[in-house]
């Protein structure tokens, strides 16, 4: 009998019956039975689509194991990132530079096959926040362990003799580096839900940047307290592969579980409509301030645990926190974190924000500060300065009014790029808002840190202050009238931003008057902002 065609499954047919060949007529065979195979034709038609088959099954079976393998690949470049850094002399400015770098393309790299979590407390927190099943957690940690380990294997062939150690950092002590843990893996875990996840801030171009600059935030604050791991896959691999002292691999594993857990909890209070309760837009007032007060929490804990752990990079991982925070919380607040950011949003009108609000926000923030000034009094404590009193001065060789300008200069042009840049009717960079105010915190904090400190936030400075009062060390409290001067130095500098951006930017307080359609480009939004309903707070 003539060849019989392919089966007509496999070329579309949908009236096609799943594993028959249409047959001609057999001799004795009538005309209305239906069309039967033998074994042997049965077997011949697998045989000759065997290749068709085994397509299937392949792609089936690379489609399920391809998120396990990108999970695998991560995690190993992390680890071994982490590891080669630690054991080798690179400069400690830059160490935490290279693992936030890795995470970061990582993270972009993967994140449309796995999601990107490349840490098993994110995975964790997946599962806590209805994300993931916790038998899909335990796949994802198979995988991401594997990688870990087979990249401490590996970072030891390279960089021996020398090992990296999990163990709190002397004089620290196991509570000190344990909470450090907890802390910056839920600031971490609480990035990634809010990039990644939260439908309202997703999609984007930015959670890569964002996720990764958490890393360079906590490296920098509690790097010389804890190691900031950050992950379990970077503390189990590297502290059990080095066999000295193990058991803080445990401890740091539990801590970063707790880390994810409280950021679970803190994602399900600020993003309520994740978990479908009905939330406004913006969000109601409560919410809002939550979001201000543990963005500034974050913020002002951020530089004084770099102050007290001895960092040369405190501008650099404060505004790494910042941009973090921002992007995480930017479409629930605004993400001020700021009272004079407040102040200027306020004073440059078009009803961004009522002065209610802007009370509230002002408020929130200066709690936030006041609690990161306790939590960085306790490291002060525990610290080799614990005896050394941090005040708030001017720096060597410069007075009180110097130092004044120099808040003033600097957080006025901070409060100018936020209202360009968050503020207008069309912003024209939507992806980058966060990176550009974060570089107004790392240009303005270096280039006037020797003589002011370079706080250009309120909150900042609180908080500074209760750390201070907390703890005095032998230098005593520093003079109230510097604290005060600081601060309303940096009040003005955001009044002096809103001044500034009403004289440059004239458009946005223009209504429109019906000319051509030029014209109506150039000034739109306040009309189109009435009819639908006045927004309290501009997103940034």
């Amino acid at each position: 009998s003539p060849e019989a065609p392919e089966r007509g499954l496999l070329e579309g047919q949908a009236d096609a019956s799943y594993g028959a060949t249409p047959a001609p007529e057999a001799q004795g065979r009538q005309s209305g039975d239906a069309a039967r195979l033998s074994p042997e034709e049965v077997l011949n038609e697998v045989m000759r689509n065997a290749d068709e088959y085994a397509k299937i099954l392949l792609n089936a079976f690379l489609k399920g194991l391809a998120p396990l393998l990108a999970e695998a690949l991560g995690t190993f470049a992390l680890v071994f990132t982490v590891g080669c850094v630690v054991t080798s002399p690179t400069p400690s400015p830059w160490s935490a530079t290279s693992i936030a770098s890795v995470l970061m393309v990582m993270v972009y790299a993967t994140g449309p096959i796995s999601g990107g979590h490349l840490n098993p407390a994110v995975t964790f927190a997946m599962a806590l926040v209805g994300k993931k099943s916790f038998g899909g957690v335990m796949i994802y940690w198979l995988f991401q362990f594997t990688g870990a380990f087979m990249a401490a294997a590996v970072y030891k062939i390279v960089c021996a003799p020398h090992l990296a150690v999990v163990a709190p950092v002397p004089p620290f002590s196991a509570g000190y580096a344990a909470a450090g843990e907890l802390l910056y893996t839920a600031m971490l875990v609480f990035v990634v839900l809010c990039c990644a996840v939260a439908q309202k801030n997703t999609p984007n171009q930015f959670l890569g940047l964002a996720i990764g600059f958490v890393v360079l935030a906590g490296g920098h604050a509690v790097g010389r307290i804890s190691g900031a791991a950050l992950n379990p896959a970077v503390s189990v691999a590297l502290g059990l592969g080095s066999g000295k002292d193990p058991h803080w691999a445990l401890v740091w594993f539990a801590a970063e579980l707790a880390g994810a857990a409280l950021a679970a909890g803190v994602y399900r209070i600020l993003r309520p409509e994740e978990f479908g309760k009905s939330t406004g837009s913006p969000p109601d007032l409560k919410t809002r301030c939550l979001a201000e007060a543990f963005g500034t929490f974050m913020l002002v804990v951020t530089v004084g645990l770099n102050i007290v752990s001895g960092s040369r990079a405190t501008a650099y991982s404060a505004a790494a926190a910042l941009m973090c925070m921002i992007y995480s919380l930017g479409n629930v607040s605004g993400a001020h974190f700021n009272p004079a950011v407040t102040l200027a949003v306020l004073a440059a009108g078009r009803e961004r924000i009522s002065r209610r609000d802007a009370g509230a926000y002002i408020v929130a923030q200066l709690v936030g500060g006041l609690l990161a000034g306790l939590v960085y009094a306790a490291y002060h404590i525990g610290s080799a300065v614990a005896d050394k009193s941090i005040k708030l001065v001017p720096g060597r060789d410069f007075d009180l009014t110097q130092a004044c300008i120099a808040e003033l200069i600097t957080t006025m042009f901070l409060g100018y790029v936020v209202l360009c840049i968050a503020t207008v009717r069309e912003p024209y960079a939507k992806d980058l808002f966060g990176l550009v105010v974060a570089s107004a915190v790392t240009g303005g904090s270096f280039a006037v840190g020797s003589v002011s400190g370079g706080e250009l936030n309120p909150s900042v400075t609180l908080g500074l202050m209760i750390g201070n009062v907390v703890n005095p060390g032998k230098g005593g409290i520093g003079p109230l009238g510097s604290w005060l001067a600081f601060i309303f130095s940096e009040l003005a500098g955001g009044l002096l931003a809103a001044g500034l951006f009403r004289l440059t930017h004239r458009k946005e307080f223009l209504e429109e008057t019906g000319g051509d359609e030029k014209d109506d480009d150039g000034v739109k939004g306040l009309e189109k902002d009435a009819t639908e309903g006045t927004k309290d707070v501009e997103a940034a």
